[in-house]
């Protein structure tokens, strides 16, 4: 996860993700690996995990996430299930989550509409803020 100026979306996503198991993990890439593909994020890393530690439906963050998702990363982390929002392209979710995939340990969950980080820094730049 991005998490990049966390908004109730990113909230929505990792309510629906903890109701599936009783122990909700949240990865967190690190800046430059979010700008290998996208624009680099205006939180830190470090501000980012803080961000999404603070949320209620979240027991634990790991910082340096990959994109994509190995089996050694799996079982380092003890993981049962790899879950994402439905708005990734289906091209970037086959190679991203190849591994879990295969493994059927792979689901996605509704992306929440009318929010987004991009939206978000739209807003900021069209506001008036003299």
């Amino acid at each position: 996860m991005v998490a990049d100026l966390f908004h109730y979306g990113h909230v929505n996503f990792l309510r629906q993700a903890s109701s599936h198991g009783e122990f909700l993990l949240v990865g967190i890439h690190a800046d430059e690996t979010v700008e290998s593909y996208k624009r680099r994020p205006i939180l830190s890393m470090e501000e980012r995990i803080a961000s999404v530690e603070g949320c209620k439906y979240v027991d634990e963050v790991v910082p340096n996430a990959p994109l994509e998702i190995t089996r050694e990363w799996i079982e380092k982390h003890n993981i049962d299930l790899i879950m994402h929002g439905d708005d990734v392209d289906p091209e970037v979710r086959d190679r991203w989550y190849k591994v879990p995939i295969e493994m059927g340990i792979y689901q996605s969950v509704g992306y929440t509409e009318g929010i987004s980080t991009t939206e978000l820094i739209s807003r900021i730049k069209s506001a008036d803020l003299g």
